[in-house]
Protein backbone atom coordinates (compact mmCIF):
# COMPACT_ATOMS: atom_id res chain seq x y z
CA UNK A 1 0.00 0.00 0.00
CA UNK A 2 2.55 2.04 0.55
CA UNK A 3 4.23 1.66 -2.71
CA UNK A 4 0.73 2.56 -3.99
CA UNK A 5 0.44 5.81 -1.81
CA UNK A 6 4.39 6.94 -3.35
CA UNK A 7 2.68 6.04 -7.32
CA UNK A 8 -0.26 8.27 -6.74
CA UNK A 9 2.33 10.57 -4.93
CA UNK A 10 4.16 11.05 -8.19
CA UNK A 11 1.31 10.82 -11.06
CA UNK A 12 -0.42 14.28 -9.06
CA UNK A 13 2.80 15.86 -10.25
CA UNK A 14 1.12 15.30 -14.05
CA UNK A 15 -1.26 17.69 -16.04
CA UNK A 16 -4.25 16.84 -15.21
CA UNK A 17 -5.03 15.54 -19.19
CA UNK A 18 -1.87 13.05 -19.13
CA UNK A 19 -3.46 11.52 -15.83
CA UNK A 20 -6.70 10.85 -17.64
CA UNK A 21 -5.15 9.70 -20.03
CA UNK A 22 -3.38 6.76 -17.92
CA UNK A 23 -7.34 6.45 -16.73
CA UNK A 24 -7.94 5.32 -19.78
CA UNK A 25 -5.56 2.55 -20.45
CA UNK A 26 -6.36 1.63 -17.29
CA UNK A 27 -10.03 1.39 -17.40
CA UNK A 28 -9.61 -0.64 -20.41
CA UNK A 29 -7.56 -3.33 -18.46
CA UNK A 30 -10.40 -2.69 -15.58
CA UNK A 31 -12.91 -3.48 -17.96
CA UNK A 32 -11.58 -6.87 -18.90
CA UNK A 33 -10.16 -7.98 -15.74
CA UNK A 34 -13.37 -7.21 -13.40
CA UNK A 35 -15.47 -9.54 -14.15
CA UNK A 36 -17.55 -9.63 -11.10
CA UNK A 37 -17.81 -5.79 -10.95
CA UNK A 38 -18.43 -5.74 -14.82
CA UNK A 39 -21.59 -8.21 -14.26
CA UNK A 40 -22.54 -5.70 -11.69
CA UNK A 41 -22.72 -3.00 -13.64
CA UNK A 42 -24.80 -4.27 -16.77
CA UNK A 43 -27.57 -5.75 -14.15
CA UNK A 44 -27.92 -2.45 -12.21
CA UNK A 45 -28.09 -0.48 -15.93
CA UNK A 46 -30.30 -3.47 -17.20
CA UNK A 47 -32.53 -2.75 -14.34
CA UNK A 48 -32.75 0.92 -14.51
CA UNK A 49 -32.27 1.62 -18.18
CA UNK A 50 -34.61 -1.28 -19.84
CA UNK A 51 -34.85 0.02 -22.71
CA UNK A 52 -30.98 0.54 -23.23
CA UNK A 53 -29.65 -2.20 -25.68
CA UNK A 54 -26.56 -4.59 -24.53
CA UNK A 55 -24.64 -3.20 -26.47
CA UNK A 56 -25.15 0.08 -25.55
CA UNK A 57 -24.85 -0.99 -21.86
CA UNK A 58 -21.71 -2.67 -22.78
CA UNK A 59 -20.25 0.36 -23.93
CA UNK A 60 -21.73 2.74 -21.15
CA UNK A 61 -19.95 0.10 -18.19
CA UNK A 62 -16.67 0.74 -20.25
CA UNK A 63 -16.70 4.12 -19.95
CA UNK A 64 -17.77 4.25 -16.19
CA UNK A 65 -14.47 1.97 -15.74
CA UNK A 66 -12.25 4.75 -17.35
CA UNK A 67 -14.29 7.24 -15.05
CA UNK A 68 -13.79 5.17 -11.80
CA UNK A 69 -9.70 4.95 -12.51
CA UNK A 70 -9.82 8.84 -13.09
CA UNK A 71 -11.39 8.98 -9.80
CA UNK A 72 -8.67 6.46 -8.21
CA UNK A 73 -5.94 8.45 -9.79
CA UNK A 74 -7.01 11.81 -8.94
CA UNK A 75 -7.00 10.67 -5.51
CA UNK A 76 -3.02 11.77 -5.52
CA UNK A 77 -4.38 15.65 -6.72
CA UNK A 78 -7.16 15.91 -3.89
CA UNK A 79 -4.38 14.68 -1.15
CA UNK A 80 -1.11 16.91 -2.56
CA UNK A 81 -1.78 19.36 -4.97
CA UNK A 82 -2.09 22.78 -3.50
CA UNK A 83 -5.61 24.74 -2.73
CA UNK A 84 -4.61 27.18 -5.90
CA UNK A 85 -4.88 23.81 -8.35
CA UNK A 86 -7.57 23.11 -6.89
CA UNK A 87 -9.39 26.12 -7.43
CA UNK A 88 -8.42 26.36 -10.86
CA UNK A 89 -9.31 22.31 -11.66
CA UNK A 90 -13.18 23.17 -9.95
CA UNK A 91 -15.62 25.19 -10.84
CA UNK A 92 -18.22 25.72 -8.22
CA UNK A 93 -21.85 27.23 -9.69
CA UNK A 94 -24.67 28.23 -6.78
CA UNK A 95 -22.42 28.68 -3.95
CA UNK A 96 -24.53 31.32 -3.12
CA UNK A 97 -27.65 29.29 -2.67
CA UNK A 98 -25.83 27.75 0.63
CA UNK A 99 -24.04 31.03 1.55
CA UNK A 100 -27.43 32.66 2.05
CA UNK A 101 -28.92 30.03 4.14
CA UNK A 102 -25.38 30.50 6.44
CA UNK A 103 -25.13 33.92 6.49
CA UNK A 104 -29.20 33.39 7.29
CA UNK A 105 -28.30 30.79 10.75
CA UNK A 106 -29.86 28.00 8.47
CA UNK A 107 -28.23 24.36 8.83
CA UNK A 108 -27.63 22.58 6.05
CA UNK A 109 -27.60 18.90 4.48
CA UNK A 110 -25.63 18.61 1.17
CA UNK A 111 -27.57 15.92 -0.70
CA UNK A 112 -24.05 14.61 -2.09
CA UNK A 113 -24.79 11.15 -4.33
CA UNK A 114 -21.75 9.39 -5.43
CA UNK A 115 -20.95 10.72 -8.97
CA UNK A 116 -17.16 9.97 -9.65
CA UNK A 117 -15.88 13.21 -9.51
CA UNK A 118 -17.68 13.55 -5.77
CA UNK A 119 -13.79 13.48 -3.88
CA UNK A 120 -11.82 16.24 -6.17
CA UNK A 121 -15.31 18.47 -5.61
CA UNK A 122 -15.71 17.94 -2.06
CA UNK A 123 -11.95 19.31 -0.93
CA UNK A 124 -12.73 22.05 -3.68
CA UNK A 125 -15.80 23.06 -1.40
CA UNK A 126 -14.04 22.38 1.62
CA UNK A 127 -11.85 25.27 1.01
CA UNK A 128 -14.86 27.90 0.68
CA UNK A 129 -16.73 26.47 3.72
CA UNK A 130 -15.88 24.02 6.45
CA UNK A 131 -17.96 20.73 6.11
CA UNK A 132 -19.49 17.74 8.16
CA UNK A 133 -19.02 14.34 6.75
CA UNK A 134 -19.30 10.91 8.07
CA UNK A 135 -15.96 8.29 7.85
CA UNK A 136 -16.01 4.84 7.43
CA UNK A 137 -12.54 3.27 8.41
CA UNK A 138 -10.87 1.25 6.04
CA UNK A 139 -9.25 -2.23 6.58
CA UNK A 140 -5.68 -1.49 5.69
CA UNK A 141 -4.57 0.74 8.55
CA UNK A 142 -2.00 2.74 5.87
CA UNK A 143 -5.07 3.57 3.91
CA UNK A 144 -7.30 4.34 6.56
CA UNK A 145 -4.18 6.94 7.93
CA UNK A 146 -4.26 8.76 4.64
CA UNK A 147 -7.89 8.75 3.96
CA UNK A 148 -8.43 10.68 6.90
CA UNK A 149 -5.48 12.66 6.92
CA UNK A 150 -6.74 14.01 3.47
CA UNK A 151 -10.14 14.81 4.72
CA UNK A 152 -8.39 17.06 7.16
CA UNK A 153 -5.93 18.20 5.06
CA UNK A 154 -7.39 21.99 5.25
CA UNK A 155 -8.30 21.75 8.74
CA UNK A 156 -11.87 22.67 7.87
CA UNK A 157 -13.66 19.10 8.40
CA UNK A 158 -15.89 17.70 11.15
CA UNK A 159 -15.46 14.07 10.71
CA UNK A 160 -17.56 11.86 12.47
CA UNK A 161 -17.09 8.16 12.21
CA UNK A 162 -20.29 5.47 11.15
CA UNK A 163 -20.44 4.43 14.48
CA UNK A 164 -21.03 7.35 15.88
CA UNK A 165 -24.89 8.56 16.87
CA UNK A 166 -26.71 10.49 14.71
CA UNK A 167 -26.70 13.36 17.63
CA UNK A 168 -22.83 13.80 16.90
CA UNK A 169 -23.47 14.77 13.38
CA UNK A 170 -26.50 17.33 14.29
CA UNK A 171 -24.26 18.74 17.10
CA UNK A 172 -21.06 19.10 14.48
CA UNK A 173 -24.02 20.96 12.25
CA UNK A 174 -25.03 23.12 14.49
CA UNK A 175 -21.67 24.23 15.48
CA UNK A 176 -21.24 27.69 13.00
CA UNK A 177 -23.86 25.95 10.85
CA UNK A 178 -21.62 23.78 9.29
CA UNK A 179 -23.21 21.81 6.31
CA UNK A 180 -23.57 18.42 6.48
CA UNK A 181 -22.40 15.92 3.42
CA UNK A 182 -24.33 13.23 2.95
CA UNK A 183 -24.42 10.60 0.34
CA UNK A 184 -27.28 8.24 1.18
CA UNK A 185 -27.83 7.00 -2.11
CA UNK A 186 -26.45 3.52 -1.47
CA UNK A 187 -27.59 0.31 -0.68
CA UNK A 188 -26.94 0.19 3.22
CA UNK A 189 -29.84 -3.30 3.72
CA UNK A 190 -33.46 -3.05 4.64
CA UNK A 191 -32.92 -1.74 7.95
CA UNK A 192 -33.60 2.34 8.47
CA UNK A 193 -34.51 1.88 4.41
CA UNK A 194 -37.92 1.28 2.74
CA UNK A 195 -38.16 -0.08 -0.68
CA UNK A 196 -39.16 2.94 -3.33
CA UNK A 197 -38.27 3.20 -7.11
CA UNK A 198 -35.12 4.40 -8.28
CA UNK A 199 -35.60 4.08 -11.98
CA UNK A 200 -37.66 0.94 -12.88
CA UNK A 201 -37.11 -1.21 -9.69
CA UNK A 202 -37.45 -0.87 -6.06
CA UNK A 203 -34.49 -0.10 -4.48
CA UNK A 204 -33.88 -0.18 -0.50
CA UNK A 205 -32.96 2.86 0.37
CA UNK A 206 -32.23 5.19 3.84
CA UNK A 207 -34.20 7.32 4.74
CA UNK A 208 -31.89 9.39 6.94
CA UNK A 209 -32.15 12.48 4.28
CA UNK A 210 -35.62 13.42 5.75
CA UNK A 211 -35.03 12.18 9.37
CA UNK A 212 -31.53 14.23 9.58
CA UNK A 213 -33.53 17.23 8.39
CA UNK A 214 -36.65 16.94 10.67
CA UNK A 215 -34.66 16.42 13.35
CA UNK A 216 -31.95 18.95 12.85
CA UNK A 217 -34.81 21.70 11.28
CA UNK A 218 -32.27 22.02 8.43
CA UNK A 219 -32.60 22.56 4.72
CA UNK A 220 -31.69 19.71 1.99
CA UNK A 221 -29.51 21.45 -0.66
CA UNK A 222 -28.56 18.99 -3.30
CA UNK A 223 -25.28 19.24 -4.98
CA UNK A 224 -23.99 17.59 -8.04
CA UNK A 225 -20.29 16.88 -8.96
CA UNK A 226 -19.23 16.15 -12.48
CA UNK A 227 -16.09 15.95 -15.09
CA UNK A 228 -16.14 18.08 -17.46
CA UNK A 229 -13.54 17.96 -20.07
CA UNK A 230 -10.09 18.05 -17.54
CA UNK A 231 -11.85 19.97 -14.96
CA UNK A 232 -14.63 19.67 -13.10
CA UNK A 233 -18.16 21.42 -11.99
CA UNK A 234 -20.07 21.12 -8.76
CA UNK A 235 -23.29 22.25 -9.17
CA UNK A 236 -25.19 23.85 -5.94
CA UNK A 237 -28.91 23.81 -6.67
CA UNK A 238 -31.44 25.90 -4.69
CA UNK A 239 -33.04 24.44 -1.47
CA UNK A 240 -35.67 22.12 -1.66
CA UNK A 241 -38.96 23.54 -0.30
CA UNK A 242 -41.45 21.58 1.73
CA UNK A 243 -39.40 19.24 2.68
CA UNK A 244 -39.12 17.28 4.55
CA UNK A 245 -42.90 16.30 4.59
CA UNK A 246 -44.77 14.15 6.85
CA UNK A 247 -44.90 11.84 4.28
CA UNK A 248 -40.88 10.11 4.89
CA UNK A 249 -41.75 7.32 2.33
CA UNK A 250 -42.54 10.48 -0.09
CA UNK A 251 -39.32 12.35 0.10
CA UNK A 252 -37.76 9.53 -0.27
CA UNK A 253 -38.65 8.77 -3.64
CA UNK A 254 -38.53 12.83 -4.39
CA UNK A 255 -34.55 12.11 -3.58
CA UNK A 256 -34.47 9.21 -6.25
CA UNK A 257 -36.51 11.22 -8.21
CA UNK A 258 -34.10 13.69 -8.51
CA UNK A 259 -31.07 12.02 -8.81
CA UNK A 260 -32.46 10.28 -11.78
CA UNK A 261 -32.79 13.06 -13.52
CA UNK A 262 -28.83 13.95 -12.62
CA UNK A 263 -27.90 10.65 -13.86
CA UNK A 264 -29.45 11.02 -16.83
CA UNK A 265 -27.44 13.91 -18.03
CA UNK A 266 -24.23 12.04 -17.63
CA UNK A 267 -24.93 8.80 -17.24
CA UNK A 268 -21.44 6.98 -17.24
CA UNK A 269 -20.23 8.99 -13.95
CA UNK A 270 -22.84 7.73 -11.87
CA UNK A 271 -21.21 5.11 -9.24
CA UNK A 272 -22.96 1.40 -11.15
CA UNK A 273 -20.80 -0.93 -9.73
CA UNK A 274 -22.12 -0.90 -6.54
CA UNK A 275 -24.43 -3.45 -5.82
CA UNK A 276 -27.40 -1.03 -5.66
CA UNK A 277 -30.62 -3.41 -5.81
CA UNK A 278 -29.14 -5.88 -3.35
CA UNK A 279 -31.48 -5.65 -0.84
CA UNK A 280 -34.75 -7.15 -1.87
CA UNK A 281 -38.35 -7.29 -0.56
CA UNK A 282 -39.16 -10.72 1.56
CA UNK A 283 -39.75 -13.22 -1.11
CA UNK A 284 -38.43 -11.71 -3.33
CA UNK A 285 -35.35 -13.39 -5.99
CA UNK A 286 -32.19 -11.87 -5.83
CA UNK A 287 -30.61 -10.08 -8.64
CA UNK A 288 -26.90 -10.73 -8.50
Amino acid sequence: MKLALALLWLIHLLPLRLIHALAWLLGQLAYALAKERRRVGLINLRLCFPDMSPAQRRTLIRAHFVEMMKLVLEYGVVWWSSPDRLRNLVEIRGLEHLSRLRDAGEDVILFYPHFVAFEMCAYRLNLEVPLVSVYAHQKNKTLDEQFYKGRNRFNNAYIVSRQESLRSIIKAMRKDHTPFLYLPDQDFGARDSVFVKFFETDAATITGLSRIAGLARAKVVPAIARREGSRFVLDIYPAWENYPSDDVVADTRRMNAFLEERIRETPAQYFWLHKRFKSRPQGEARFY
